[in-house]
């Protein structure tokens, strides 16, 4: 075994099943192992790598920023932050903004924010969050509850309570739900770690029309779907829906830890001072390269040419004789295969110097957002090759 992974399995808890890769620098679309292999990056470090590795300008701003000041409490103001905080909530048309450091914790202050909320107006016992079978919110304990998937509802009893699971796009079993306990129905646009299966419009829709008659809020879990992923900068948009909150991380400050909790008109002063913190939350460091990333998605054409990519993508898959079917929107991507395993086309994809995902029995692909057609093109030839052995 390689000594890298030696030292690593020594000390490093066995938390990830892990491919036998040592990966030692990237840029761009490529990174390459500590032999120098080169490999073809279709996954964007779980779609956390938006502008792919080391782009220019991103780490020009991260680099400036840590010669600046790498962290500040709280406690504080920073330009930074504020400079932030006022793209995304102009990009996305939000009031407020709350910054954390992962997807987790941005749905932990979604869950706690929805909850005063009902509270501050209501009182006790109107506390429950609906969230959809097959859903996938976290690994904090609440959640973990939160995610509809029993396969990690497993060793870590009590879980928390107050959460009901609906089977997604039933409009009759949400209705049948969606009682006077209820604080929020909270949804994937495009369930990820289900299966990147996006939900049907209809559903959407009856969703918010039924939470607005309750005075119910809609939590939109953006964590994979957001930050430009789909050709829109919120998956949302697709469906012609704002949430009155949205939560963020992954490829939004392009490979810093990063998570934000989105506030509309409705929710904007829940969260007053004492009720949720962050020591690391809108850290400069993060905030600067988070800055990058927007300044680029919002540039001219940036977006378009994500849906581009995407049609391109599809229509290649769509040519291999070994694909069923492909689903998710933009560039978030599952293919369900005929026959072959997804997990075995993954582990071939690496031995042949390309980097794939897998979710449920689907091979999955969250390449960067910067990747262009010469790049899919050679990825994709190696990736129809393997699907194609017979």
């Amino acid at each position: 075994m390689n000594s890298i992974m030696e030292k690593f399995d020594k000390y490093v808890m066995h938390s990830y099943g892990r491919y036998p890769l040592v990966m030692e620098n990237g840029e761009g679309r490529f990174c390459e192992d500590e032999n120098k292999k080169k490999y073809i990056d279709f996954g964007s470090g779980i779609g956390v790598n938006s502008l792919g590795f080391c782009d220019e300008k991103w780490s020009d701003a991260v680099c400036d920023q840590v010669k600046t000041l790498q962290h500040n409490s709280n406690y504080y103001y920073t330009a930074v932050q504020a400079e932030y905080a006022e793209k995304l909530c102009e990009t996305t048309g939000y009031e407020k903004v709350f910054f954390c450091n992962s997807g987790a914790e941005a749905n932990e202050c979604a869950i706690k924010s929805a909850r005063k909320y009902s509270f501050d107006k209501y009182g006790m016992g109107r506390h429950n969050i609906i969230t959809l079978v097959n859903s996938f919110h976290g690994r904090t304990m609440a959640t973990l509850s939160a995610t509809g998937q029993d396969v990690f509802h497993n060793y870590f009893f009590p879980f928390l309570e107050g959460f009901v699971n609906v089977n997604a796009n039933d409009v009759n079993d949400l209705k049948e739900k969606l009682d006077d306990t209820v604080c929020a129905v909270m949804l994937e646009y495009i369930q990820g770690e289900g299966g990147v299966n996006a939900l049907e419009q209809d559903f959407v829709d009856e969703v918010y029309r039924l939470c607005a008659e309750k005075d119910i809020l809609v939590i939109a879990d953006e964590i994979q779907t957001g930050v430009g992923r789909t050709g829109k900068f919120l998956a949302g948009e697709h469906f012609g829906k704002k949430a009155d909150i949205t939560t963020l991380a992954k490829g939004i400050a392009g490979g810093i830890p990063m998570g934000a909790c989105l506030f509309g008109e409705k929710v904007k002063e829940v969260l007053t001072p004492g009720t949720h913190g962050s020591t690391f939350g809108g850290n400069p460091i993060a905030c600067a390269g988070a800055n990058a990333v927007i300044d680029r998605l919002n540039s001219d054409g940036f977006l378009d040419k994500v849906t581009k990519k995407a049609i391109y993508f599809r229509d290649k898959l769509a040519k291999c004789s070994k694909v069923e079917s492909v689903s998710g929107i933009g560039l978030m991507i599952g293919i369900t295969l005929k026959s072959k395993s997804a997990g075995d086309v993954a582990k071939k994809a690496l031995e042949k110097g390309l980097l794939v995902l897998t979710a449920k029995n689907k091979v999955r692909l969250l390449p960067p957002l910067t990747i262009d057609d010469s790049e899919i093109d050679d990825g994709l030839d190696i990736l129809i090759e393997i699907m194609e052995e017979e």
